[in-house]
């Protein structure tokens, strides 16, 4: 097996054991972003001689047996975090030249125990999308078929896993961006409770909604990779101080005793026949694993995609409002005067997609509309939290497909939004919740391309879900297929 197709757990013992240094591992991977990216364009940013630097700090960490988790590993982060001097666009034109001065926290506690930074990866911009062609800097390919989407926002982090471009990724996900893109492309992505990881120099799309989470290739790794960024900060105001549990500790392979939820709204008629499959054969796959399975309803489940996407919505309005051209990001240089020069700057420097969220946010907040459409959905989004909240008091954990199809053709919805809105139709309620959900790989379609399956957690039930995402994971060889490239 070639280095940079190993994982963070296989790579620790090898730089443990000195097999191994992270210069030779970070060369891999930076040869293999070199090989590949051409034809994914996975990467935005690529930092060979960070990377390089990193890598022989990290061996020195190692030798003077100061070693933790993610020492020596070489990883990419959407590009959505800031990054101490590296650029940092959210994949727009309107931050094409942003040098960060600081770091998000994520990504500071990993660079504290030795992460190597790779890069920053493509996504939707500004995290607004579904299937990462909303970038302005050319949209990503997915790896186990170059004429379809990798799945959005987080495209690049999960196509970058699929690629073998790097050991781990972050991505953000805020109606699904982590969970969705993992199920199209192969890989674990994990979206933690709301408030679980900090939000601290992530830029923000809907700050209710926005959370950060780990893009793997095997469960053992994400369990690693959450705890390594999990945790509470006192600069996110909606982080939470809890405490952090060992999350490797809690991959055990066993399922008995285990109730699991199947919600009646996400197994319809519409689904995939494909996708169908995938979630039969899972199901009975659990139930040998010794789980008992019981079917529950959401009933507010087809409220949630107006919900979120007013929401949703109405905070990108608020939050993209500092874009202007005057104290950061893209200016017009053909403006006449103050107001103009604003116009002018938001008009070249956001995309089609952020236009058109920020002017359905700021329809919402409006005056005479804000208590028929925010209040309103903000009245539904607790509906559709009790309706969670009362699935757990019988079960342990649910059961669902992350997306109703395969990752679709490129170009094939990007002339009807209202379908490309609806792709997302499964990971929604979680983020208007706040609850957790992981995506595992659990079968192909028909043309070879991945189908996930998502497992849904109460409020900082990360360990139940990890749990029961391994013991499906050691029952199965989907996570052992790989991409050819």
């Amino acid at each position: 097996m070639q280095l940079y197709e190993q994982t963070i757990f296989s790579l620790q013992q090898m730089l443990k054991q000195r097999q191994v240094s992270s210069v030779e591992i970070t060369k891999a991977m930076l040869n293999r972003i070199e090989a590949t990216d051409s034809a994914i364009n996975a990467f935005i940013t690529v930092t060979p001689e960070q990377a390089l630097k990193d890598a022989k700090a990290a061996d020195q960490m190692i030798a003077s047996g100061q070693a933790a988790t993610l020492t020596g590993i070489p990883v990419a982060l959407k590009d959505i975090f800031l990054t101490d001097g590296i650029r940092t666009t959210c994949a727009s034109r309107m931050l094409d030249n942003f040098i960060a001065p600081y770091d998000a926290t994520a990504w500071g506690r990993m660079k504290v125990q030795g992460a190597v930074l790779l890069g920053k990866l493509n996504q939707d911009e500004f995290a607004m999308g579904s299937s990462c062609e909303n970038s302005a800097f050319g949209l990503t390919r997915n790896p186990w078929n170059q004429d379809h989407i990798p799945g959005g926002s987080s495209g690049g982090s999960a196509a970058a896993i699929a690629a073998q471009q790097a050991v781990a990724t972050l991505g953000t996900d805020t109606g699904g961006s982590i969970r969705q893109p993992a199920s199209h492309c192969g890989c674990v992505g994990l979206k933690p409770t709301y408030g679980r990881v900090s939000r601290y120099g992530v830029i923000s799309y809907a700050s209710s909604l926005d959370q950060v989470g780990p893009m793997t290739r095997d469960v053992t790794d994400a369990a690693l990779l959450l705890g390594a960024i999990a945790g509470y900060d006192p600069k996110d105001s909606t982080s939470v101080d809890c405490p952090v549990p060992d999350y490797h500790s809690a991959l055990k392979n066993d399922l008995k005793g285990m109730k699991i939820g199947l919600p009646k709204e996400y197994f319809i008629d519409g689904l995939d026949p494909d996708v169908q499959k995938a979630m039969d054969q899972a199901i009975a796959t659990c139930r040998s694993l010794g789980a008992e399975f019981v079917e529950i309803s959401l009933p507010h489940t087809n409220y949630a995609v107006a919900t979120y996407y007013l929401i949703a919505t109405a905070e990108a309005s608020s939050n993209l409002a500092r874009y202007e051209g005057v104290r950061f990001g893209h200016r017009s240089e053909t403006s006449s005067g103050l107001i103009d020069m604003m116009m002018q700057s938001r008009a070249e420097g956001f995309g089609a997609e952020v236009k058109r969220r920020i002017m359905l946010g700021t329809y919402a907040l409006s005056s005479g509309y804000y208590d028929a459409y925010y209040l309103k959905a903000q009245k539904v989004r607790t509906l559709i939290q009790r309706d969670f909240i009362e699935a757990f008091k019988s079960v342990d954990i649910l059961l669902t497909p992350v997306a109703p199809t395969p990752a679709f053709r490129i170009g094939e919805k990007t002339s009807d939004p209202l379908q490309m809105y609806l792709s997302d139709i499964f990971t929604i309620p979680v983020n208007l919740a706040g609850i957790c959900g992981i995506s595992v790989p659990a079968g192909f379609s028909k043309d070879g391309l991945p189908i996930g399956l998502q497992l849904l957690g109460r409020p900082f039930g990360e360990e139940s879900i990890l749990r029961a995402a391994y013991s499906f994971e050691q029952a199965t060889e989907w996570h052992t297929k790989k991409a050819a490239l």
